[in-house]
């Protein structure tokens, strides 16, 4: 099987190789890319190879843009960090997809699904992809400013001047960069779904933070971690130990 893998990240590169020579020995890594220009060019000048593994986010913008760049003829399996790219479509319309840090199990799952599907002489069908892309880019608008209510008036509050988010009786509140707090009139639920992911991070159930926001991390007991956050928080903050596997790769990337 020739195996092309597209992925900015030299560990994650690396890693992915080593599982799929373990899983496949017989496996050829045709090429390991980091970005949308250098797929382009690869695809101008080679032929398509039997599976791709793409990352969704690259050095130079979302692997999306490869597609309409250039007409791809092999099957795709997806990874990501994130769950926000992780939707229900890709799983019709490429291989699958797989969440990273990727684990060997799901690996080998998506694997079997390539094979019972494409080595059965399926084709790859790029233009019904690239509908759910185009439908999926044009949902993707995330949050720019917040209304708060202040007495009687109203301030607005720029995304970018967010430190970070939490939920305390039934309240949920914002600290800014300045270390000012304001009450919003919704859940942290609700504007988990409305916020940039590469910025950022559901910590806890209780918890949101923006990447910026994190001076130190402690390990903690029980298998978590302890953030001292800025502006210091009066909240500890403490990612649960079931989120420090995904919180390690939002971080590292």
């Amino acid at each position: 099987m020739k195996i092309l893998i597209i992925e900015d990240e030299y560990h994650a590169q690396k890693y992915l190789s080593n599982l799929l020579k373990e899983i496949i020995p017989t496996a050829q890594i045709l090429d390991m890319l980091d970005s949308v220009e250098d797929a382009v060019d690869w695809f101008n000048e080679y032929s398509s190879p039997d599976l791709i593994f793409m990352d969704i986010q690259l050095a130079d913008g979302l692997s999306f843009n490869i597609f309409k760049k250039v007409e791809v003829n092999a099957p795709v399996i997806f990874t990501t960090a994130f769950d926000q790219y992780a939707l229900q479509a890709f799983k019709v319309n490429s291989v699958d997809y797989l969440l990273k840090p990727i684990d060997e199990v799901d690996l080998q799952k998506a694997i079997d699904k390539y094979q019972q599907i494409y080595e059965t002489n399926a084709t790859f069908n790029q233009a019904s992809l690239l509908k759910v892309i185009n439908s999926f880019q044009q949902k993707e608008k995330f949050r720019q400013r917040f209304l708060i209510k202040q007495g009687k008036d109203f301030i607005y509050l720029p995304v970018e001047e967010v430190a970070y988010l939490y939920s305390a009786d039934g309240m949920t509140f914002i600290i800014d960069k300045h270390k000012k707090r304001h009450l919003l009139d919704t859940t942290l639920d609700a504007i988990e779904k409305e916020l940039n992911p590469k910025n950022f991070y559901r910590i806890s159930r209780k918890q949101i933070i923006h990447i910026q926001s994190v001076a130190k991390i402690f390990t903690y007991f029980n298998h978590r971690l302890k953030l001292e956050l800025k502006p210091e928080s009066k909240v500890e903050a403490i990612v649960s130990r079931e989120r420090v596997k995904e919180f390690k790769a939002w971080l590292d990337r």
